[in-house]
Order: structure tokens, then C-alpha cells, then sequence
């Protein structure tokens, strides 16, 4: 058997952080009015039952909430962590839209390492407020020249920042 020697190429990603006077529980309110539920396997689901692109883009808008984005994950973070004396709610969220995806993936299949997005929630240490941090897709996404890409990641950047300008 040959052994395979990684090769590794830097990066850098830029990370994004908001913070509000609204609550936790109020942006994640809006957050959930916003993007639809795929939590119980309707992109599995889709994949399996549309026989075209176009089936599946329609299935996929009915899926996704009035942002275009619809949630795949949650993972409660605060949840646990009161286990070990740190009583914040902290919620991670992965999300987005496989149409919007694709946009990426067809000019670099490695974008896929990072759509879906991601980012966290967390009340401030104070109590009072919210902050949402996430890493720029395009900065993740794009690591060598690749117009064709860039421009799709962009184009996610700035829904993604419309998403979170709506709900902070």
C-alpha cells in the first residue's frame, strides 16, 4: 500500500461578530421566523424523490424560510455547558441552501467544506444582549484565484450579512 503525503495550504478566514441590545431569545425568535426547518431530513428526502433540478429547486424553496436559508442543525450548546458551572445560552447553528450551494460547489467542490454556514449565538456575559459571531463564507471558501467562485461566495456573504443585519 502507498502512503499518501497531505499537502496543506494555508488560509485565512475573517471572522464576523455582531452584537445587539436585543436579547438571545428575541434573535433567535427571529432567526427561526426566518429560515425554514430541515431538520427532520427534507434535503435527504428531496434527493431522493425529485428526478429533476427543477423539482428540486421548487422542493427546496418551499423548504427554506422567507431569507432563502433553512436550518439543518442546531447544537445547544448552553445545555451542557451548566453542567460545568457556565449558565449562558449559547446556541450553534448550521444552515443555508443546497440551491445556493451549488452556485459554489460547481466552480470548487472543496467550497462544500463549508456550506452549509455556520455561526454561533450567545448571550453576553453580562446578561443583557446578544452577540453573533460567524467566519465569512468567502474568506473560508475561496483560499486560491478562482473568479468564478469568489463571486458565488460573495453573493452568499451578502445574504448571509442581510440575514443577520434583519435579525440583530
Amino acid at each position: 500500500m502507498t502512503k499518501s503525503k497531505p499537502k496543506v495550504q494555508p488560509y485565512t478566514g475573517r471572522r464576523v461578530r455582531h452584537e445587539t441590545a436585543r436579547s438571545y431569545d428575541e434573535v433567535l425568535a427571529a432567526l427561526r421566523a426566518a429560515v425554514g426547518d430541515a431538520t427532520k431530513g427534507e434535503l435527504g428526502a428531496a434527493a431522493r424523490e425529485c428526478t429533476t433540478q427543477q423539482a428540486f429547486e421548487q422542493r427546496m424553496q418551499e423548504v427554506a424560510g422567507d431569507s432563502g436559508f433553512m436550518l439543518f442543525a442546531e447544537m445547544d450548546h448552553g445545555a451542557w455547558l451548566k453542567i460545568f458551572g457556565v449558565r449562558r445560552k449559547v446556541m450553534r447553528w448550521i444552515f443555508g441552501n443546497p440551491v445556493i450551494a451549488y452556485t459554489m460547489l460547481k466552480h470548487d467542490i472543496t467550497a462544500g467544506l463549508f456550506a452549509p454556514i455556520e455561526f454561533l449565538l450567545f448571550e453576553n456575559e453580562s446578561g443583557s444582549g446578544a452577540t453573533l459571531v460567524y467566519d465569512l463564507p468567502s474568506s473560508l471558501m475561496v483560499i486560491s484565484d478562482n473568479p468564478p467562485l469568489l463571486e458565488a461566495a460573495k453573493a452568499l456573504d451578502r445574504k448571509f450579512a442581510e440575514l443577520v443585519e434583519r435579525v440583530v
